[in-house]
């Protein structure tokens, strides 16, 4: 196992950071059997590290490390009762600079199964705290999160008819290789059970999803006037997209490509219209209907602004994917709504496991930036900006060779950047470098800035 020597300057950061959700402080004479609580808390929630040989009293945290490695054997072994070593968790021992012995870093990791502590029981991480999870609730979500089970397994109590029947299934297999009948068909994907139609086979097929599953599978599109999210900037009333998935997806796409297409933002040469690929709201959307929690009561929420587009699934990642792993790794939430529409006529999600790497790609072949993917409190926001992949000094430079002057106001405007004082340190960077200056007889609101050699052509023209 690898040695690490601290600093005083690595020690001292360590020290003074606090327990949290993802840091966890104990001292090495902690029972082992209550150390696994913390390890089975972190790797069922989101990782974490534990420092075992770090006593923390009252907000302090102070080094008392063990005298051998080997006294650790006994916590090492309790770890191996949560997971094997190397699957959800892996160790090093820490030494630092005018400290004496060893403290043991464990780093967990977030794990694909439920994981329980040493006595059986299963904790998650909130906050600075391992909470126990003892409820068959509170069990069948943790299992939801990790992908082990899905609301889109649960049957509906509403006649099978309403899938069977319906003109999407008709219309779906008289296109499918191997047309059979409907019940069939639906029984053969595991969409009917005891008599009953799932909540996938509902969202696939029927008439009007929504109406079985009130407020859990519905899309709300917003336009906003500036780039802030108060209602009062709201310029209409929210569209609403519903019906069966493959359609839904589709029309949530034109809608939003619609309504962005129609808005008009204030910018430095005036009204301007706002493009996006269509690949890349094609894909988020598409990712935000296939990949969400269902057991959610809550809407998607498409928010468009003048700068971006956010697009809000409920649900937190499942499984073992992360912030860090989402473009590389694969896992699906619900697995059989990503296979079946897979079989659609022009499936939404024709590259199965693709869809956020073409979303990256795209915005990339617009010169733009790439999406921001956040992990909120219960939801997955894809943030998809109108920003150039140039530099704002670069962008600046390339406005000022078509244009005679420019004011922070429309710099801002131009790169996308919100605070003022952050655009006059960009500006007043360019005066430093020689590349531009100040525009004489401008000041307060209208002061302005120019190209250096916009300056010495009008000096050569007098």
């Amino acid at each position: 196992m690898d040695v690490i020597q601290l600093d005083q300057t690595q020690l001292m950061a360590l020290l003074s950071r606090a327990e949290g959700h993802f840091l966890d402080y104990k001292r090495t004479d902690v029972a082992p059997g209550k150390l696994t609580r913390s390890l089975a808390a972190f790797c069922n929630s989101d990782g974490g590290d534990i420092y075992v040989g770090i006593a923390e009293t009252d907000g302090t945290q102070s080094w008392q490390g063990a005298a051998d490695p080997e006294e650790f054997n006994g916590h090492l072994q309790a770890f191996e009762e949560v997971s094997p070593f190397g699957a959800d968790w892996n160790a090093e021992f820490i030494t630092a600079q005018n400290e004496s012995g060893y403290v043991l870093r464990i780093n967990a990791l977030k794990s694909r199964q439920v994981r329980s502590d040493s006595s059986g029981k299963v904790y998650k991480r909130v906050g600075a705290q391992n909470v126990p999870v003892d409820s068959e609730e509170g069990l069948q979500t943790l299992r939801r999160l990790k992908g082990l089970e899905s609301f889109e397994e649960e049957t509906l109590n509403v006649d099978m008819e309403e899938v069977t029947n319906s003109t999407h299934i008709i219309k779906f297999l008289v296109n499918d290789p191997s047309p059979t009948d409907p019940e069939l068909y639906l029984k053969r994907q595991q969409l009917i059970r005891g008599g009953k139609p799932t909540v996938a086979s509902a969202l696939l097929f029927a008439e009007l999803p929504q109406a079985m599953l009130p407020k859990r599978c519905g899309i709300k599109i917003y336009r906003y006037t500036s780039s802030v999210a108060h209602r009062d900037q709201l310029y209409s009333d929210p569209v609403t997209v519903e019906g069966y998935l493959y359609g839904q997806i589709y029309e949530a796409v034109d809608q939003t490509i619609d309504i962005i297409n129609q808005a008009q933002f204030l910018d430095v040469d005036g009204l301007r219209q706002v493009r996006y690929p269509r690949e890349t709201l094609h894909e988020v959307i598409t990712n935000a209907v296939l990949h969400r929690d269902y057991s959610i009561q809550d809407d998607i929420h498409v928010r468009i602004f003048e700068n971006r587009v956010e697009v809000q699934s409920p649900g937190r990642l499942p499984g073992h994917i992360t912030l860090k792993n989402i473009l590389e790794e694969r896992l699906s939430r619900n697995g059989h709504l990503v296979r079946n529409i897979n079989r659609f006529v022009d499936p939404p999600n024709k590259d199965v496991g693709e869809g956020l790497n073409t979303a990256f790609e795209s915005m990339r072949k617009f010169n733009l930036k790439e999406p921001i993917i956040e992990e909120l409190e219960n939801s997955v926001m894809v943030t998809i900006r109108h920003q150039s992949l140039a530099s704002p000094e670069q962008q600046i430079m390339e406005y000022l060779a078509e244009h005679s002057q420019i004011r922070n106001q429309e710099a801002r405007n131009l790169v996308g950047i919100e605070s003022e004082s952050k655009m006059k340190k960009i500006l007043q960077g360019l005066v430093g470098t020689g590349e531009i200056e100040h525009v004489p007889g401008t000041a307060k609101r209208g002061y302005a800035y120019r190209a250096r050699a916009e300056a010495a052509a009008q000096e050569g023209n007098r």
